[in-house]
């Protein structure tokens, strides 16, 4: 097969239309973008690295990562991207993938690795000569599992084309989700613009500097930015469509996201790093119910469980047992509730917490915790209990002026017991003014060694 069958790329067709927006406001074209993708593919033809082999690419969205990203996949390598913030779990990653090179976007390093790329998964990718990828999940314990992606499988789904829209870059860049955003957005002749961080204040500035027409983010995100008020500041009417996935969106976090962007399109997405993001829509801009694209995805509920089968689905992990059903399904682990074709995600199994034989869904108590006055986050998980088998805890991050912690875990028991069955109120509530969430802006529901009374 030809190398350049490997991967077919759109980028002729857009000629100098915008492709890439640096975080300084420096502009590539689609042109562009195609010539720097030619040069490193002489590099890489130059070092030798081809069909097969497993190549680490650390960067964050900007021109110099996406012409290595193709270029690699043209060449039919593998690439394990990595974000800046997960430089820590570099060697992790890049064992677990028996990388044979890294690559730095920022310097353009490619230097020789440990690893071999001898995984099986590689070999059976490596037979069609088919550029692959490798995403790591986020889980919050134990060696994270790497999901391997025939790449063709993922582009598929851009083959029908879409709107050229000018997309934020802000799901990170090794994350499937990230990825998606990449593909659909250069893929559709849209510009990819590009975030110095991703701070509520510099987030908005770039969105009202350049124009922005699609936010993807998340629904913890979505949360810190209502509540600095940066919303307020700058003028973000070019928006016209905000997309969450990625955790479960309480109800008054949705509410208050529809009320400031009156003009835009709020958007639930469904996906997961086993089989990336599915065509869907949501059944209004307030609305946590949604419908799959029927073209794109199949799904069933199994023990109130979702369960999906996709052409997009992964190969399999690179270090653990498959997840999918002998007939070929994929268990998510997301318990749902179902209305005719509509789902609703209730959160993930793994979460639920069983109190006294209750089950109970963090995501409910951390709702009706968001409404409370001074509350800005809330993040509620399960501990061990000698006779419940567990009971709720909850950290609770308040604003600077909120007042007295003591009084404020009053207030809050007193409200939820207004509104919950006792066992859904709260035995330990922790009071902090720090963030909640990851730097993937993401919760992590662990158990902290603090006393019950939250001190």
């Amino acid at each position: 097969m030809a190398a350049e069958d490997r991967l077919s790329l759109p980028f002729d067709g857009f000629g100098d239309a915008p492709a890439i927006i640096e975080s300084d406001g420096r502009v590539t074209s689609y042109a562009a973008l195609a010539a720097g993708v030619a040069e490193r593919r002489a590099a890489l033809r130059q070092r030798g690295v081809g069909v097969g082999q497993a190549v680490q690419l650390h960067g964050d969205y900007g021109l110099e990562t996406c012409v290595w990203l193709f270029a690699l996949w043209k060449e039919g390598c593998v690439v394990a991207p990595l974000a800046p913030g997960a430089s820590s779990q570099a060697e992790t990653c890049a064992a677990v993938a028996d990388v044979s090179w890294t690559v730095s976007a920022e310097t353009g390093r490619l230097e020789r690795a440990a690893g071999r790329s001898a995984h099986p998964l590689y070999g059976r990718l490596a037979e069609s000569g088919g550029p692959g990828l490798v995403i790591f999940s986020s889980g919050t314990s134990g060696e994270p599992k790497a999901a391997l992606h025939d790449v063709r499988r993922l582009v598929s789904k851009f083959a029908r084309g879409g709107k050229a829209l000018r997309t934020l870059g802000f799901l990170l860049f090794d994350h499937i989700s990230g990825v998606d955003t990449l593909l659909y957005t250069l893929f559709s002749g849209g510009a990819l613009v590009c975030l110095e961080s991703r701070n509520p204040a510099v987030v908005c500035r770039t969105i009202a500097a350049q124009r922005v027409e699609v936010l993807p983010t998340a629904p913890t995100f979505l949360n810190m930015l209502i509540m600095s008020g940066e919303a307020e500041r700058h003028d973000l009417s070019t928006l016209r469509i905000i997309t969450y996935g990625g955790e479960t969106m309480p109800q008054i976090v949705l509410d208050r996201v529809a009320e400031a962007f009156p003009n835009a399109r709020v958007i639930q997405k469904y996906g997961a790093s086993e089989f990336g993001a599915l065509r869907s829509r949501s059944s209004g801009d307030t609305s946590r119910w949604l419908t799959f694209d029927e073209a794109d995805v199949a799904w069933r509920v199994r023990d109130g469980l979702l369960e999906i089968r996709t052409r997009t689905a992964m190969l399999g992990y690179l270090n653990a047992p498959s997840p999918f059903t002998e007939d070929g399904w994929y268990r998510t682990g997301d318990r749902v509730e179902c209305d005719g074709a509509r789902v609703r995600i209730l959160g993930r199994d793994s979460d639920l917490i069983n109190v006294g034989g209750e089950k109970v869904y963090p995501a409910e108590i951390e709702d009706a915790l968001k409404a409370l006055p001074d509350v800005i986050d809330a993040m509620v998980y399960g501990q061990p209990h000698p006779m419940l088998g567990a009971c709720i805890r909850a950290r609770v991050q308040v604003g600077p002026d909120a007042g007295d912690a003591a009084d404020i875990r009053r207030r809050i028991r007193s409200a939820l017991a207004r509104i919950f069955e006792q066992y859904k109120v709260p035995q330990g509530i922790e009071i902090t003014r720090d963030t909640l969430s990851t730097a993937r802006f993401k919760k992590m529901r662990q158990v902290s060694e603090t006393s019950p009374d939250g001190s």
